[in-house]
């Protein structure tokens, strides 16, 4: 008898119905609508418009719903239902070179139909970090300036850190094409409408898109639509990886997520804290990344930008995506402007996991050539300002020297792609010719 009536009490009635009370910021707030945060719902307007909606918080007894469309001509006591599930994603195998919105349709010119899918949770905890493999091996993305100073992980997340107009998109398909992976999800989270067409055929290409699946919002669409799109992504990437598939996400941008979120929790009336954002902001930001990585089989490799203008110190997105990441990848733009691509400065990236994933020789030749070009950054001002005395010293010297061949090693056209091993033959040529004044130095200090 007892086990009837747990049972009775888990059933919901077949139809859970609210109205709208009132609508600001871009959140209806309902009255009589009683459904757990995550819940799907329909806004039904007397105007004929069906707007699919989720439940995002409470105030009061009064659920907040975030529609997932234009909310032009919503009015209040139009009702609200309860589809009577959470958010979902529709996935197969045949998604795979595919462009699809944050519902999951496809939006390109082929046709819709993608059989086998099957429905997917957008939300899920990350997988227990004990049973997840271990990050040991060197994934290979073809660009030379990453693979050699800031070596990649497979399984490994990163953040890239960008400016607008310094190369984030073409070093994004770069990676697309390059990386050695089975499966590409692409995250485009925000991005400009005239953007989003350029980046699939220029910078994914015919090669890129054959085994990509991108996920689109645009940035005129809603908060809530925006932000499922991010889900979506990692949602799929998921999906592949537990599957055994090694998945290459890419998702631009994680300040936008952020964006959205706040515009989600600024109109529930959650207070702005760091930076402006509300606290919403960074719960949601570790939930997001920590499920990218190694899993029980298989592998996401994440890169996730985040757009820097000014003081990146300072910026509260990048301060806590820095944290949580493995590393992260730094585009300069002096080197931009000076027309230096892909304008990675590989001083300011870092790659934690490099020291575990590369042999000692490669590792000290990784080293060695870091440490020659900083040394010509040292050197770089008095050279510009003409007080550079050559014979100074020996070190400096060779650093000076060998920088027009390190900056052609970093430079790389957009659809080229570097193969691993040669990229580190090159590397090391590069680091033995400075090791050999560096030794040459400590001998003759070593005897006066």
């Amino acid at each position: 008898m007892k086990s009837l009536v747990d049972l009775l009490a888990t059933l919901r009635p077949v139809r859970v119905t609210g109205q709208v009370h009132r609508l600001i910021g871009g959140i209806a707030e309902s009255r009589g609508l009683f459904a757990p945060v995550g819940a799907q719902c329909e806004i039904r307007c007397r105007s004929g418009i069906t707007l699919p909606a989720e439940v995002v918080g409470f105030r009061g007894e009064h659920a907040l719903v975030a529609p997932c469309g234009d909310t032009r001509g919503v009015a209040a006591g139009d009702r609200i239902e309860y589809r009577g599930d959470m958010a979902r994603v529709r996935i197969s195998r045949e998604i795979i070179g595919r462009v699809i919105d944050a519902e999951g349709r496809p939006i390109d010119s082929r046709p819709a139909d993608l059989s086998g899918a099957i429905d997917v949770p957008l939300h899920r905890s990350a997988d227990n970090p004990l049973h997840r493999l271990p990050v040991d091996q060197p994934l290979p993305t073809g660009v030379r300036a990453i693979d050699a100073l800031a070596t990649v992980g497979r399984g490994q997340r990163l953040g890239v850190f960008a400016g607008s107009g310094v190369g984030k998109s073409c070093l994004l398909g770069m990676l697309a094409r390059g990386t050695r992976a089975d499966v590409v999800v692409l995250g485009l989270v925000g991005e400009r409408s005239r953007e989003v067409r350029e980046f699939v055929e220029r910078e994914l290409g015919e090669e890129g898109r054959r085994r990509a699946v991108v996920v689109v919002a645009t940035a005129e669409e809603p908060a809530l639509k925006r932000l499922k799109a991010a889900l979506v992504a990692i949602a799929i990437a998921e999906w592949f990886r537990d599957r055994g598939a090694h998945v290459l996400l890419l998702l631009d941008s994680l300040s936008r997520v952020a964006m959205a979120q706040r515009e989600i929790g600024l109109a529930m009336g959650e207070p702005p804290a760091t930076g402006g954002y509300p606290p919403s902001v960074f719960t949601l930001l570790p939930r997001l990344l920590e499920r990218a990585g190694p899993g029980v089989r298989g592998s996401v490799t994440g890169f996730f930008t985040a757009l820097v203008e000014g003081d990146e110190e300072h910026d509260p997105i990048v301060g806590c995506v820095r944290a949580i990441l493995d590393g992260h990848i730094s585009l300069s733009r002096p080197l931009a402007e000076r027309g230096h691509f892909p304008a990675i400065d590989p001083l300011s990236s870092l790659s934690r996991v490099q020291a575990q994933i590369l042999p000692a020789h490669r590792l000290a030749a990784a080293r060695t050539v870091r440490a020659a070009i900083a040394r010509y950054r040292d050197a770089e001002e008095l050279i510009r300002l003409g007080a550079w005395v050559r014979g100074a010293d020996q070190r400096s010297d060779a650093a000076v020297r060998l920088a027009p061949a390190i900056e052609a090693f970093l430079r790389q056209d957009r659809s080229e792609t570097g193969e691993f091993d040669a990229t580190f033959r090159a590397l090391e040529e590069i680091a033995g010719a400075y090791d050999f004044v560096e030794s040459r130095s400590e001998s003759l200090e070593a005897h006066g």
